[in-house]
């Protein structure tokens, strides 16, 4: 039995009223392995991927040994819709999911003849769990003629009802585009995302209030102190983070994104904020350069996810193994569903496809400002 450590974190949920009311949910993160019972779990792992027919698609943002090993059995290590799209194109009939709940969703949308399994059916995301469907279709519902867009950190419910889902490497250019043709939209659920593309594309947008718990507690005040601290240290940031932390930003950009602007860079040390994860392929990627998690509120007990996700820390390598072994905690998906939530998928994955726009970086931050900062996050 794998022993595991419970913490309850707030998430917020817009009212009818139009303010917000805070909820808890919990989060069930797994007690670490010893080195050597880790090493027999990876053993076994490798083993069953091999004979279940499996590939193991891990998040950025997961433990780093889930992520070293999807590297070395010939996984994927991306943002939520790369390791879709590398779901959908693998030859593995198996598909385990490293990640929360709304990946391995998206993962069965986009293929769903293949077996989907992940670690924890629980482990979910603040920005899913603070946009039901039921709520999000009724607020939907109160502006019929607007087209509606969601992030793809959203349940395969919220797809369904969706015109189009986004991620914001994509979603600045598909809201410019609607905006052109005189669309007016409904963003969901992220407000610091929806707020950034509105204002980098001037459309006419009214917002879900649903936040991600860890970018929502990187704060301006603390950044500004901890950069004077760090004067030669460029900032990277998510768009998911607060308008405030985002003008102090050198580069916006999505995990992947910023794994480049670090490499494109010619600073050596980097303020980065977003989920402290990305800090296994980011440092791979620069391994002589230093990386700086940025201050979020409060410390220890005191903030609600001290820049990691604690629904992400829920997946473990015995949580995977299991889960292989087992066949258990796969992902089902209603057809009916399914079917209107790859309709506002491959709406993105089209209009990807056809802008084919190639982008370079420079090597000067401030110069490629305007590059990275339509990248979007996982």
């Amino acid at each position: 039995m794998n022993q595991e450590v419970t913490k309850w974190v707030d998430y917020i949920q817009p009212t009818k009223a139009g303010s917000v009311k805070i909820y808890q949910a919990e989060a069930k993160v797994p007690v670490a392995l010893t080195s050597e019972e880790e090493e027999k779990v990876i053993a076994e792992l490798k083993a069953l991927l091999k004979a279940e027919d499996a590939v193991l698609v891990a998040h950025y943002y997961t433990d780093p040994r889930i992520q070293a090993l999807a590297e070395e059995t010939g996984g994927c290590v991306a943002d939520s819709l790369e390791m879709a799209r590398f779901g959908r194109d693998a030859k593995a009939q198996t598909l385990v999911v490293a990640g929360v709940r709304f990946m391995g969703e998206t993962a069965k949308i986009l293929s769903p003849e293949k077996r989907v399994l992940m670690a924890d059916l629980d482990a979910t995301c603040s920005l899913d769990l603070g946009c039901p469907e039921e709520e999000f279709s009724q607020f939907c519902d109160q502006y019929s003629d607007r087209t509606v867009v969601v992030y793809a950190n959203t349940s395969a419910k919220v797809k369904a009802r969706a015109d189009w889902v986004v991620t914001s490497a994509i979603g600045l250019d598909i809201v410019r585009e609607l905006d052109r043709a005189g669309e007016k939209i409904i963003w969901g659920p992220d407000k610091h995302l929806g707020h950034y593309i509105q204002e980098q594309t001037g459309a006419d947008m009214i917002l879900w209030q649903g936040s991600c718990i860890v970018h929502d507690e990187f704060k301006a005040d603390s950044l500004a102190l901890f950069r004077k601290e760090h004067p030669d240290a460029a900032v990277l940031a998510h768009p998911e983070s607060p308008a405030s932390v985002l003008a102090q930003a050198d580069v916006i950009g999505s995990t992947s994104q910023l794994i480049k602007a670090a490499q494109a860079s010619t600073s050596e040390r980097f303020i980065v904020a977003t989920d402290r994860g990305i800090f296994y392929k980011m440092q791979q990627a620069v391994p002589h350069k230093e990386l700086l998690i940025a201050p979020t509120a409060g410390e220890s007990a005191t903030c609600k996810s001290c820049a990691m996700c604690p629904w992400m820390a829920m997946n473990s390598l015995a949580k995977l193994r299991d889960a292989l072994k087992l066949g258990s905690n796969e992902i089902k998906v209603d057809e009916a569903i399914r079917v209107g939530a790859v309709k506002s998928l491959n709406r993105m994955l089209d209009f990807s496809e056809k802008m084919s726009v190639n982008v370079q970086a420079s090597g000067d931050l401030l110069q490629d400002q305007r590059l990275f900062q339509h990248v979007g996050p996982a």
